[in-house]
């Protein structure tokens, strides 16, 4: 029998590992979803939860990078914050859009993101984006090159309160 290296070992412990840790947040959010608490549906759901946590380990699509679990605990009240903060946005650009004297002046910018890690690079980028009335273009030399509805929206990212939340989320 032939005996695989330490190395792939331990990456496929870690798989492993990070396969398991999906076990509760799918029991989860299946009980939430499925809303049936009969003894065969509770079967049937850990049934298809154990499957699907098996067949992700088995395809070995999970790891530490795909799948970053430790966002979980401060992901919700992020996504709260974002949640207000396109809410705010929202009505900035109706307000906008229905005023008889249009005060759209758009604008396109850059917003440092040279020293934060891959992940925090593409959090920060979507919240632009999902965030009304400013889109992320692209990435240039490390900075995201956004289009705002109007010249503050780049200067309030500039600011940095979106990439303090973003860098509070621990994606390193």
């Amino acid at each position: 029998m032939t005996r695989l290296p330490a190395a792939l070992t331990a990456d496929r412990n870690g798989r492993r590992a990070t396969a398991l840790k999906l076990l509760p947040l799918l029991a989860a959010f299946w009980l939430v979803i499925s809303g049936h608490y009969t003894p065969l549906l509770l079967t049937l759901g850990a049934s298809s939860v154990v499957l699907v946590v098996w067949v992700i380990w088995r395809m070995q699509i999970v790891d530490d990078e795909s799948l970053p679990l430790r966002l979980v605990p401060r992901l919700p009240r992020y996504l709260l914050w974002l949640g207000g903060q396109v809410a705010l946005s929202a009505l900035t650009v109706l307000r906008l859009v229905w005023s008889p004297r249009s005060g759209i002046r758009p604008a396109v910018g850059t917003v440092a993101a040279a020293d934060l890690p891959d992940l925090s690079k593409v959090v920060y980028a979507n919240s632009i984006t999902l965030t009304p009335g400013t889109l992320s273009v692209s990435f240039r030399d490390d900075d995201i090159e956004v289009h705002a509805i109007q010249r503050e929206g780049i200067a309030d990212l500039r600011d940095g309160a979106m990439r303090a939340r973003v860098e509070g989320l621990g994606t390193d």
